[in-house]
C-alpha cells in the first residue's frame, strides 16, 4: 500500500492542495455571508423568515453542504494519504505537529461555522457583524501556521 501512495504522490499531494483551496474559499466567505446577513436584515429592517432571510440561509447552506464540508473532506483524505506516504514526514521534527494543530484549528472553526449556521435557520443567532468579522479572521491565523509549518518546517 505504501509504495502505491509513493507511485502517485504527486497526484495526492495535487489533489490536497486543490481540496484545501477549495475549503478555505468557503471558510473565508462563510463567516463574510453571516456579516451581510445580520447587517443587510437589520439595515433593512427586514424580519426573520422574509425573503431576504431565506436567500442568506439559502446561500450559507449551499456554500457549507455542496463546497466546504466536501473540500474538508477531500483536505483530510488526501492530507491523511500524504501521512501515510514513506519519507514525507518526519514526526521527530516539530512541523507535522504544528500543522496537524493548526488543521485541527480549522476544522474547528469550520464546525463553529456550522453551529452557526444553524442558529441562523433556528432564528437564535446572538452575534453582531462586528463579531463575525472578527471571526472572519480566525482561518487566515490557521492557513499561516500551517503553510509556514510545511514551508518553512520549524
Amino acid at each position: 500500500m505504501t509504495d502505491l501512495l509513493a507511485d502517485f504522490y504527486p497526484w495526492i499531494k495535487s489533489m490536497h492542495v486543490m481540496s484545501i483551496l477549495a475549503w478555505m474559499a468557503g471558510l473565508f466567505y462563510l463567516p463574510r455571508l453571516y456579516v451581510y446577513h445580520v447587517e443587510g436584515l437589520k439595515k433593512q429592517g427586514v424580519v426573520r423568515g422574509s425573503d431576504m432571510d431565506l436567500l442568506f440561509q439559502h446561500q450559507e447552506r449551499l456554500l457549507m453542504k455542496a463546497i466546504m464540508n466536501p473540500a474538508m473532506i477531500s483536505s483530510w483524505l488526501f492530507g491523511l494519504m500524504l501521512v501515510f506516504t514513506p519519507g514525507i514526514v518526519d514526526w521527530s521534527s516539530i512541523w507535522p505537529w504544528t500543522k496537524a494543530a493548526g488543521v485541527i484549528g480549522m476544522t474547528w472553526f469550520h464546525m463553529w461555522c456550522g453551529a452557526k449556521r444553524k442558529q441562523f435557520v433556528e432564528d437564535s443567532n446572538a452575534l453582531t457583524g462586528r463579531q463575525y468579522r472578527m471571526m472572519n479572521e480566525v482561518p487566515t491565523v490557521f492557513m499561516i501556521v500551517i503553510v509556514l509549518s510545511v514551508i518553512v518546517k520549524f
